[in-house]
Parts: structure tokens; C-alpha cells; sequence
């Protein structure tokens, strides 16, 4: 047991000690650009004619309801970076879908 007690004691050292400085701001901003991100490979191989599946409607609703949650939250909290992250977001994937369905 003692040699596990060690190990458990330095996983979480090095955990604390590496990520005691990610501030709760920077992880929520990741967190948006990974959201952002979900549909983004199957966008992707769909534009370049890879597959004719399209993410499913609940999955992209899901995640957009999602981030309209984070911009409504970002608004209030008037923080302008997830704010502009959020917005810029939307308007590639609107750009992304045009693309894929007006061509």
C-alpha cells in the first residue's frame, strides 16, 4: 500500500503543481473553441466530398444551444474575449454550412 500511497501523492503533486496556474477563465475559453469545434472533421470531409453524412441536427442544436448559453453568459459577464470567440465561431460554422449546402 505504501508504494501506492506514493504514487497517488505524486500524480498529485505534478497535477497541482503543473495546472495550479490554468485560470478558470482560460479553461472555459478552451472549453468554447473545443464546442466550437465538434462538427468541424465531418464539415470538413463532407466539403471534401469524403462522405455524404452530415452531423446529426440534435448534435449541432445541442452544441449551439450550448454556446448560445456561453454568449448569453459571456454578454453578461461583458467578457469581450469569448464574447468575439463565440461570435466568430458562429459565423465560420454559418459559413462552413453555406458552403456545404448552397453549393
Amino acid at each position: 500500500m505504501d508504494k501506492i500511497d506514493l504514487y497517488l501523492t505524486n500524480i498529485k503533486s505534478f497535477f497541482l503543481e503543473k495546472f495550479s496556474h490554468i485560470s478558470a477563465e482560460a479553461i472555459g475559453w478552451i472549453a468554447v473553441i473545443i464546442l466550437h469545434c465538434a462538427t468541424l472533421p465531418t464539415w470538413l470531409a463532407q466539403m471534401q466530398g469524403l462522405t455524404d453524412k452530415l452531423p446529426g441536427v440534435d448534435i449541432i442544436l445541442m452544441v449551439w444551444a450550448g454556446l448560445v448559453l456561453l454568449f448569453i453568459k459571456a454578454i453578461l459577464n461583458k467578457d469581450m474575449l469569448n464574447i468575439i470567440t463565440i461570435g466568430v465561431g458562429f459565423a465560420i460554422q454559418a459559413a462552413m454550412m453555406a458552403l456545404i449546402f448552397l453549393k
